[in-house]
Protein backbone atom coordinates (compact mmCIF):
# COMPACT_ATOMS: atom_id res chain seq x y z
CA UNK A 1 0.00 0.00 0.00
CA UNK A 2 1.39 3.44 -0.85
CA UNK A 3 2.34 5.54 1.96
CA UNK A 4 -1.01 7.39 3.42
CA UNK A 5 -0.90 10.99 5.90
CA UNK A 6 -4.02 11.88 7.85
CA UNK A 7 -4.51 15.66 7.93
CA UNK A 8 -7.35 17.45 9.33
CA UNK A 9 -10.72 18.36 7.71
CA UNK A 10 -9.69 21.90 7.16
CA UNK A 11 -6.47 21.20 5.31
CA UNK A 12 -7.70 19.78 2.32
CA UNK A 13 -6.68 21.11 -0.93
CA UNK A 14 -7.41 20.67 -4.62
CA UNK A 15 -4.83 18.38 -5.98
CA UNK A 16 -4.98 16.07 -2.53
CA UNK A 17 -5.43 12.10 -3.22
CA UNK A 18 -7.81 11.59 -0.13
CA UNK A 19 -9.13 7.94 1.39
CA UNK A 20 -12.67 7.95 3.03
CA UNK A 21 -13.10 6.05 5.74
CA UNK A 22 -17.32 5.94 5.42
CA UNK A 23 -19.18 3.29 3.61
CA UNK A 24 -19.87 3.97 -0.09
CA UNK A 25 -23.36 5.15 0.42
CA UNK A 26 -22.75 7.24 3.03
CA UNK A 27 -21.44 9.93 0.48
CA UNK A 28 -21.98 11.06 -2.57
CA UNK A 29 -18.97 10.76 -4.78
CA UNK A 30 -18.71 7.90 -6.89
CA UNK A 31 -15.55 6.50 -5.25
CA UNK A 32 -14.61 6.13 -1.52
CA UNK A 33 -10.74 7.28 -2.75
CA UNK A 34 -10.19 9.98 -5.02
CA UNK A 35 -7.96 12.94 -6.46
CA UNK A 36 -9.96 16.71 -5.05
CA UNK A 37 -10.33 18.57 -8.40
CA UNK A 38 -12.15 21.87 -6.84
CA UNK A 39 -13.30 23.93 -4.39
CA UNK A 40 -16.90 22.76 -4.60
CA UNK A 41 -15.88 18.81 -3.82
CA UNK A 42 -14.33 20.48 -0.51
CA UNK A 43 -16.80 22.00 0.40
CA UNK A 44 -18.38 18.66 0.05
CA UNK A 45 -16.22 17.07 1.96
CA UNK A 46 -16.07 19.22 5.07
CA UNK A 47 -19.64 18.73 5.21
CA UNK A 48 -19.63 14.51 5.78
CA UNK A 49 -19.08 15.13 9.72
CA UNK A 50 -15.22 14.21 9.45
CA UNK A 51 -13.16 15.37 11.49
CA UNK A 52 -9.49 13.93 9.63
CA UNK A 53 -9.31 12.30 6.37
CA UNK A 54 -6.11 10.51 4.98
CA UNK A 55 -4.32 11.44 1.70
CA UNK A 56 -1.90 9.66 -0.65
CA UNK A 57 0.83 12.04 -1.32
CA UNK A 58 2.17 9.93 -4.54
CA UNK A 59 -1.25 9.62 -6.04
CA UNK A 60 -1.50 13.54 -4.96
CA UNK A 61 -1.05 16.45 -7.60
CA UNK A 62 3.18 17.30 -7.76
CA UNK A 63 3.51 20.24 -5.82
CA UNK A 64 -0.28 19.60 -3.74
CA UNK A 65 0.34 19.67 0.14
CA UNK A 66 -2.02 20.01 2.77
CA UNK A 67 -2.72 23.75 4.26
CA UNK A 68 -2.34 25.33 7.28
CA UNK A 69 -4.53 23.45 10.11
CA UNK A 70 -6.76 26.08 11.31
CA UNK A 71 -5.22 27.43 14.03
CA UNK A 72 -2.68 28.84 11.73
CA UNK A 73 -4.81 31.26 10.15
CA UNK A 74 -6.41 28.95 8.08
CA UNK A 75 -11.03 28.33 8.24
CA UNK A 76 -11.97 25.52 10.96
CA UNK A 77 -14.25 23.43 9.17
CA UNK A 78 -17.51 25.26 9.47
CA UNK A 79 -16.44 28.36 9.59
CA UNK A 80 -14.91 30.97 6.93
CA UNK A 81 -11.14 32.69 7.33
CA UNK A 82 -13.12 36.18 8.72
CA UNK A 83 -15.18 34.52 10.92
CA UNK A 84 -18.33 34.15 9.30
CA UNK A 85 -20.25 30.48 8.73
CA UNK A 86 -18.77 28.86 6.02
CA UNK A 87 -21.29 27.89 2.56
CA UNK A 88 -23.47 24.92 3.03
CA UNK A 89 -21.74 21.60 1.77
CA UNK A 90 -23.15 21.82 -2.21
CA UNK A 91 -24.41 18.09 -1.61
CA UNK A 92 -27.51 17.90 -3.48
CA UNK A 93 -26.18 17.76 -7.15
CA UNK A 94 -23.92 15.43 -6.09
CA UNK A 95 -25.87 13.23 -3.96
CA UNK A 96 -28.57 13.40 -7.07
CA UNK A 97 -25.78 12.31 -9.43
CA UNK A 98 -25.16 9.04 -6.65
CA UNK A 99 -28.31 8.08 -6.59
CA UNK A 100 -28.46 8.38 -10.47
CA UNK A 101 -25.61 6.19 -10.89
CA UNK A 102 -26.82 3.66 -7.80
CA UNK A 103 -29.92 3.31 -10.16
CA UNK A 104 -27.74 2.64 -13.06
CA UNK A 105 -25.92 0.06 -11.22
CA UNK A 106 -29.39 -1.73 -10.55
CA UNK A 107 -30.56 -1.71 -13.82
CA UNK A 108 -27.06 -3.15 -14.99
CA UNK A 109 -27.27 -5.82 -12.69
CA UNK A 110 -30.88 -6.86 -13.59
CA UNK A 111 -29.61 -6.83 -17.32
CA UNK A 112 -26.90 -8.95 -16.68
CA UNK A 113 -28.97 -11.87 -14.67
CA UNK A 114 -31.24 -11.18 -18.21
CA UNK A 115 -28.38 -11.95 -20.26
CA UNK A 116 -26.54 -14.70 -18.14
CA UNK A 117 -29.96 -16.74 -18.50
CA UNK A 118 -30.18 -15.70 -22.07
CA UNK A 119 -26.22 -17.52 -22.03
CA UNK A 120 -27.16 -20.69 -20.83
CA UNK A 121 -30.46 -20.74 -22.73
CA UNK A 122 -28.20 -21.11 -25.54
CA UNK A 123 -25.65 -23.40 -23.87
CA UNK A 124 -28.08 -25.80 -23.22
CA UNK A 125 -29.60 -25.88 -26.88
CA UNK A 126 -26.09 -26.49 -28.16
CA UNK A 127 -26.22 -29.45 -25.81
CA UNK A 128 -29.27 -30.54 -26.83
CA UNK A 129 -28.37 -30.18 -30.42
CA UNK A 130 -24.88 -32.23 -29.97
CA UNK A 131 -26.51 -35.15 -28.10
CA UNK A 132 -28.91 -35.21 -31.40
CA UNK A 133 -26.17 -35.15 -33.71
CA UNK A 134 -26.40 -38.40 -34.34
CA UNK A 135 -29.29 -40.04 -33.01
CA UNK A 136 -31.72 -37.44 -35.00
CA UNK A 137 -29.40 -35.26 -37.45
CA UNK A 138 -32.40 -34.15 -38.96
CA UNK A 139 -33.50 -32.76 -35.37
CA UNK A 140 -30.44 -31.48 -34.75
CA UNK A 141 -29.57 -29.31 -38.00
CA UNK A 142 -32.96 -28.02 -37.30
CA UNK A 143 -32.42 -26.33 -33.49
CA UNK A 144 -29.38 -25.12 -34.78
CA UNK A 145 -30.63 -23.37 -37.70
CA UNK A 146 -33.40 -22.39 -35.16
CA UNK A 147 -30.90 -20.95 -32.57
CA UNK A 148 -28.43 -19.28 -35.24
CA UNK A 149 -31.69 -17.23 -36.61
CA UNK A 150 -32.70 -15.96 -33.06
CA UNK A 151 -29.35 -14.53 -32.25
CA UNK A 152 -28.73 -13.54 -35.97
CA UNK A 153 -31.83 -11.90 -36.13
CA UNK A 154 -31.49 -10.44 -32.45
CA UNK A 155 -27.76 -8.88 -33.51
CA UNK A 156 -28.44 -7.25 -36.50
CA UNK A 157 -31.70 -5.63 -35.38
CA UNK A 158 -29.32 -3.73 -32.26
CA UNK A 159 -28.36 -0.35 -32.89
CA UNK A 160 -25.61 -1.02 -30.61
CA UNK A 161 -24.00 -4.24 -29.28
CA UNK A 162 -22.15 -4.74 -25.89
CA UNK A 163 -20.49 -7.65 -25.14
CA UNK A 164 -20.50 -9.41 -21.68
CA UNK A 165 -18.01 -11.52 -19.72
CA UNK A 166 -20.12 -14.21 -18.14
CA UNK A 167 -20.64 -15.76 -14.50
CA UNK A 168 -19.43 -18.75 -13.35
CA UNK A 169 -23.10 -19.79 -13.27
CA UNK A 170 -22.66 -22.39 -16.42
CA UNK A 171 -24.55 -25.38 -14.23
CA UNK A 172 -22.63 -28.25 -16.07
CA UNK A 173 -22.45 -26.27 -19.97
CA UNK A 174 -18.54 -25.81 -19.97
CA UNK A 175 -18.36 -28.53 -22.48
CA UNK A 176 -20.25 -26.59 -25.25
CA UNK A 177 -19.16 -23.07 -24.72
CA UNK A 178 -16.69 -23.10 -26.74
CA UNK A 179 -19.12 -23.62 -29.40
CA UNK A 180 -21.33 -20.37 -28.32
CA UNK A 181 -18.00 -18.43 -27.40
CA UNK A 182 -17.06 -19.21 -31.33
CA UNK A 183 -20.28 -18.27 -32.50
CA UNK A 184 -20.77 -14.78 -31.16
CA UNK A 185 -17.04 -13.40 -31.62
CA UNK A 186 -17.60 -14.65 -35.21
CA UNK A 187 -20.93 -12.88 -35.70
CA UNK A 188 -19.54 -10.02 -33.89
CA UNK A 189 -16.47 -9.43 -36.86
CA UNK A 190 -19.43 -10.10 -39.93
CA UNK A 191 -21.69 -7.36 -38.07
CA UNK A 192 -19.53 -5.14 -38.53
CA UNK A 193 -18.02 -5.47 -41.66
CA UNK A 194 -21.83 -5.66 -42.85
CA UNK A 195 -22.38 -9.00 -44.58
CA UNK A 196 -25.65 -9.93 -46.08
CA UNK A 197 -28.07 -11.44 -43.07
CA UNK A 198 -28.50 -14.62 -45.22
CA UNK A 199 -24.32 -15.10 -45.10
CA UNK A 200 -24.14 -14.31 -41.09
CA UNK A 201 -26.89 -17.07 -40.78
CA UNK A 202 -24.30 -19.59 -43.30
CA UNK A 203 -21.26 -18.07 -40.72
CA UNK A 204 -23.08 -18.73 -37.36
CA UNK A 205 -24.25 -22.03 -38.24
CA UNK A 206 -20.25 -23.15 -39.72
CA UNK A 207 -19.08 -21.70 -35.99
CA UNK A 208 -21.82 -23.46 -34.05
CA UNK A 209 -20.96 -26.83 -35.83
CA UNK A 210 -16.96 -26.44 -36.55
CA UNK A 211 -15.83 -28.66 -34.51
CA UNK A 212 -18.87 -31.98 -35.38
CA UNK A 213 -15.57 -34.13 -36.15
CA UNK A 214 -14.58 -34.32 -32.87
CA UNK A 215 -17.56 -36.93 -32.13
CA UNK A 216 -15.35 -38.98 -33.57
CA UNK A 217 -12.14 -39.03 -32.07
CA UNK A 218 -10.75 -40.87 -29.20
CA UNK A 219 -11.62 -39.51 -25.43
CA UNK A 220 -8.31 -40.42 -24.98
CA UNK A 221 -6.54 -37.92 -27.35
CA UNK A 222 -9.15 -35.38 -26.36
CA UNK A 223 -8.76 -35.40 -22.11
CA UNK A 224 -4.22 -36.08 -22.80
CA UNK A 225 -3.14 -34.03 -19.88
CA UNK A 226 -0.09 -33.97 -21.78
CA UNK A 227 1.39 -32.73 -25.00
CA UNK A 228 0.24 -34.74 -27.72
CA UNK A 229 2.32 -37.63 -29.82
CA UNK A 230 3.19 -36.60 -33.77
CA UNK A 231 0.72 -39.62 -34.22
CA UNK A 232 -1.87 -38.51 -31.63
CA UNK A 233 -1.42 -35.18 -33.03
CA UNK A 234 -2.32 -36.37 -36.84
CA UNK A 235 -5.33 -38.34 -34.97
CA UNK A 236 -6.24 -35.03 -33.63
CA UNK A 237 -6.31 -33.03 -36.70
CA UNK A 238 -8.55 -35.78 -38.63
CA UNK A 239 -11.13 -34.11 -37.17
CA UNK A 240 -11.58 -31.65 -39.79
CA UNK A 241 -12.04 -34.31 -42.55
CA UNK A 242 -14.35 -36.63 -39.89
CA UNK A 243 -16.35 -32.89 -39.82
CA UNK A 244 -16.52 -32.36 -43.25
CA UNK A 245 -17.82 -36.21 -43.67
CA UNK A 246 -20.01 -35.37 -41.34
CA UNK A 247 -21.24 -32.05 -43.08
CA UNK A 248 -21.98 -34.19 -46.21
CA UNK A 249 -24.33 -36.83 -43.97
CA UNK A 250 -26.56 -33.30 -42.93
CA UNK A 251 -26.49 -31.89 -45.82
CA UNK A 252 -25.12 -28.73 -45.02
CA UNK A 253 -24.68 -25.92 -47.09
CA UNK A 254 -21.32 -25.94 -49.02
CA UNK A 255 -20.13 -22.57 -46.95
CA UNK A 256 -21.12 -24.27 -43.72
CA UNK A 257 -19.34 -27.34 -44.83
CA UNK A 258 -16.26 -25.40 -46.19
CA UNK A 259 -16.03 -23.75 -42.35
CA UNK A 260 -16.29 -27.22 -40.52
CA UNK A 261 -13.51 -28.76 -42.99
CA UNK A 262 -11.21 -25.42 -42.73
CA UNK A 263 -11.48 -23.94 -39.70
CA UNK A 264 -7.98 -24.24 -38.92
CA UNK A 265 -6.32 -23.72 -41.92
CA UNK A 266 -4.56 -20.44 -41.29
CA UNK A 267 -3.71 -17.36 -43.55
CA UNK A 268 0.49 -17.77 -44.20
CA UNK A 269 -0.43 -21.98 -45.14
CA UNK A 270 0.78 -23.24 -41.99
CA UNK A 271 -2.47 -24.40 -41.20
CA UNK A 272 -4.31 -28.31 -41.87
CA UNK A 273 -6.11 -30.43 -43.50
CA UNK A 274 -4.67 -28.84 -46.70
CA UNK A 275 -2.20 -26.01 -46.24
CA UNK A 276 -4.68 -23.50 -47.99
CA UNK A 277 -3.27 -20.11 -48.25
CA UNK A 278 -4.96 -16.46 -48.09
CA UNK A 279 -7.73 -16.14 -50.08
CA UNK A 280 -8.19 -19.93 -50.62
CA UNK A 281 -9.33 -20.08 -47.39
CA UNK A 282 -13.83 -18.64 -47.90
CA UNK A 283 -13.47 -15.54 -45.76
CA UNK A 284 -16.35 -17.05 -43.33
CA UNK A 285 -14.17 -19.90 -42.83
CA UNK A 286 -11.35 -17.27 -42.04
CA UNK A 287 -13.60 -15.23 -39.54
CA UNK A 288 -13.73 -18.35 -37.71
CA UNK A 289 -10.08 -19.48 -37.74
CA UNK A 290 -9.66 -16.45 -35.58
CA UNK A 291 -12.85 -16.92 -33.05
CA UNK A 292 -11.68 -20.42 -32.89
CA UNK A 293 -7.53 -19.21 -31.81
CA UNK A 294 -8.91 -16.69 -29.79
CA UNK A 295 -11.00 -18.84 -27.85
CA UNK A 296 -8.52 -21.76 -27.47
CA UNK A 297 -6.08 -19.30 -26.12
CA UNK A 298 -8.59 -18.29 -23.45
CA UNK A 299 -9.98 -21.69 -22.32
CA UNK A 300 -7.54 -24.34 -23.11
CA UNK A 301 -8.17 -27.75 -22.28
CA UNK A 302 -5.73 -27.54 -19.63
CA UNK A 303 -6.49 -23.75 -18.01
CA UNK A 304 -3.13 -23.88 -16.65
CA UNK A 305 -2.22 -22.80 -19.86
CA UNK A 306 -4.46 -20.31 -20.33
CA UNK A 307 -3.82 -16.52 -21.59
CA UNK A 308 -5.96 -13.25 -20.12
CA UNK A 309 -8.24 -12.14 -22.93
CA UNK A 310 -5.96 -9.00 -23.25
CA UNK A 311 -2.63 -11.43 -23.64
CA UNK A 312 -4.44 -13.53 -25.99
CA UNK A 313 -5.34 -11.09 -28.44
CA UNK A 314 -1.65 -9.66 -27.76
CA UNK A 315 -0.10 -13.22 -28.65
CA UNK A 316 -2.15 -12.54 -32.31
CA UNK A 317 -1.46 -9.08 -32.90
CA UNK A 318 2.20 -9.47 -31.99
CA UNK A 319 3.26 -13.01 -32.79
CA UNK A 320 1.15 -14.85 -34.68
CA UNK A 321 -0.12 -12.05 -37.49
CA UNK A 322 0.75 -13.92 -40.11
CA UNK A 323 -1.31 -17.19 -39.39
CA UNK A 324 -4.92 -14.52 -40.04
CA UNK A 325 -6.57 -12.04 -42.91
CA UNK A 326 -5.24 -8.70 -41.29
CA UNK A 327 -8.05 -6.82 -41.75
CA UNK A 328 -10.45 -9.22 -40.15
CA UNK A 329 -7.88 -9.77 -37.34
CA UNK A 330 -7.77 -5.89 -36.95
CA UNK A 331 -11.46 -5.38 -36.72
CA UNK A 332 -11.41 -8.80 -34.37
CA UNK A 333 -9.14 -6.50 -31.56
CA UNK A 334 -11.07 -3.07 -32.45
CA UNK A 335 -14.16 -4.73 -31.72
CA UNK A 336 -13.00 -6.60 -28.61
CA UNK A 337 -10.99 -3.54 -27.20
CA UNK A 338 -7.39 -3.64 -25.62
CA UNK A 339 -9.12 -4.81 -22.78
CA UNK A 340 -11.83 -7.31 -23.94
CA UNK A 341 -14.18 -8.46 -21.18
CA UNK A 342 -12.53 -10.43 -17.94
CA UNK A 343 -9.59 -8.56 -18.43
CA UNK A 344 -8.23 -6.95 -14.80
CA UNK A 345 -7.72 -3.31 -15.15
CA UNK A 346 -6.36 0.05 -12.90
CA UNK A 347 -7.91 3.06 -13.63
CA UNK A 348 -5.83 6.53 -13.43
CA UNK A 349 -7.39 6.77 -10.00
CA UNK A 350 -5.82 3.76 -8.43
CA UNK A 351 -8.52 1.68 -8.33
CA UNK A 352 -8.87 -1.88 -9.72
CA UNK A 353 -11.18 -3.30 -11.06
CA UNK A 354 -12.13 -5.83 -13.91
CA UNK A 355 -13.90 -5.31 -17.37
CA UNK A 356 -17.60 -6.45 -17.60
CA UNK A 357 -18.79 -5.26 -20.78
CA UNK A 358 -17.68 -3.37 -23.66
CA UNK A 359 -19.72 -1.23 -26.53
CA UNK A 360 -18.37 -2.75 -29.50
CA UNK A 361 -19.10 0.82 -31.21
CA UNK A 362 -17.01 2.70 -27.81
CA UNK A 363 -14.31 -0.54 -26.87
CA UNK A 364 -12.33 1.93 -25.47
CA UNK A 365 -15.12 2.93 -22.61
CA UNK A 366 -15.76 -0.15 -21.13
CA UNK A 367 -17.95 -1.07 -17.94
CA UNK A 368 -16.02 -2.26 -15.05
CA UNK A 369 -16.14 -3.94 -11.63
CA UNK A 370 -14.65 -2.36 -9.01
CA UNK A 371 -13.06 -3.20 -6.30
CA UNK A 372 -13.60 -1.80 -2.89
CA UNK A 373 -13.33 -3.79 0.37
CA UNK A 374 -15.87 -1.55 1.88
CA UNK A 375 -18.55 -2.37 -0.86
CA UNK A 376 -20.14 -6.06 -0.42
CA UNK A 377 -19.03 -7.90 -3.31
CA UNK A 378 -22.60 -8.76 -4.61
CA UNK A 379 -23.22 -4.72 -4.41
CA UNK A 380 -19.73 -4.56 -6.39
CA UNK A 381 -19.59 -1.25 -8.03
CA UNK A 382 -20.04 -0.79 -12.00
CA UNK A 383 -18.42 2.28 -13.68
CA UNK A 384 -19.06 3.53 -16.88
CA UNK A 385 -16.20 4.92 -18.38
CA UNK A 386 -18.23 6.52 -21.04
CA UNK A 387 -19.94 8.68 -18.10
CA UNK A 388 -16.73 9.17 -16.00
CA UNK A 389 -14.80 10.99 -18.52
CA UNK A 390 -12.05 11.90 -16.36
CA UNK A 391 -11.19 8.35 -15.45
CA UNK A 392 -9.41 5.62 -17.78
CA UNK A 393 -7.62 2.39 -18.28
CA UNK A 394 -4.03 2.48 -17.43
CA UNK A 395 -2.91 -0.76 -17.79
CA UNK A 396 -4.13 -4.78 -17.37
CA UNK A 397 -2.87 -7.08 -14.88
CA UNK A 398 -1.96 -11.16 -15.03
CA UNK A 399 -4.14 -12.58 -12.03
CA UNK A 400 -0.69 -13.00 -10.58
CA UNK A 401 0.07 -9.71 -10.04
CA UNK A 402 -3.40 -9.03 -8.27
CA UNK A 403 -3.60 -9.32 -4.65
CA UNK A 404 -5.88 -12.69 -3.56
CA UNK A 405 -8.38 -10.85 -2.40
CA UNK A 406 -9.03 -8.87 -4.91
CA UNK A 407 -9.59 -11.32 -7.20
CA UNK A 408 -11.79 -13.82 -5.05
CA UNK A 409 -14.00 -10.17 -5.24
CA UNK A 410 -13.84 -9.20 -8.78
CA UNK A 411 -13.81 -13.10 -9.92
CA UNK A 412 -12.20 -13.12 -13.30
CA UNK A 413 -13.61 -16.10 -14.72
CA UNK A 414 -11.49 -19.64 -15.26
CA UNK A 415 -13.00 -19.91 -18.57
CA UNK A 416 -13.78 -17.17 -20.18
CA UNK A 417 -17.45 -16.82 -21.91
CA UNK A 418 -18.94 -13.81 -24.03
CA UNK A 419 -22.29 -13.23 -24.96
CA UNK A 420 -24.46 -10.17 -26.20
CA UNK A 421 -26.99 -7.44 -25.26
CA UNK A 422 -28.18 -7.14 -28.53
CA UNK A 423 -31.18 -5.16 -27.28
CA UNK A 424 -32.35 -2.11 -28.82
CA UNK A 425 -31.29 1.28 -26.98
CA UNK A 426 -33.71 2.09 -23.64
CA UNK A 427 -34.96 -2.11 -23.41
CA UNK A 428 -33.49 -4.76 -21.25
CA UNK A 429 -34.15 -7.69 -23.58
CA UNK A 430 -31.38 -9.96 -24.13
CA UNK A 431 -29.90 -12.18 -26.79
CA UNK A 432 -31.95 -15.59 -27.00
Amino acid sequence: MLDQAEISIDQLRVGLYVHLDLKWFEHPFAFSHFKIKDEEQIQVLRGLGLRKVRISPALSDPGASPGPAAGDGASAGGTAADGAPAPAPALSSMQQAKRAMVERINQQREQAGQIEKAFLDAARTIRSIETKLFSNPASAVEQASQLVTQIVDSILCAPELAIHVMGDKVGGEELYLHSLNVTMLAMMIARDIQLPHAVISLLGMGALLHDIGLKNVSDKILNKPDALSRAEQNAYQLHCQYGADLAKELALAPAVAAIVRDHHELYDGSGYPRALKGEAISVLTRIVSIADHYDELCNPPHLSAALTPHDALSQMFARQRDKFDPKLLQIFIRCLGVYPPGTVVQLSNGVLGMVATINTSKPMKPIVVIYDAAVPKHEAILVDLERESSLNIVKSLKPAQVPQDVLLYLSPRKRVSYYFDASTAGQGAAAP
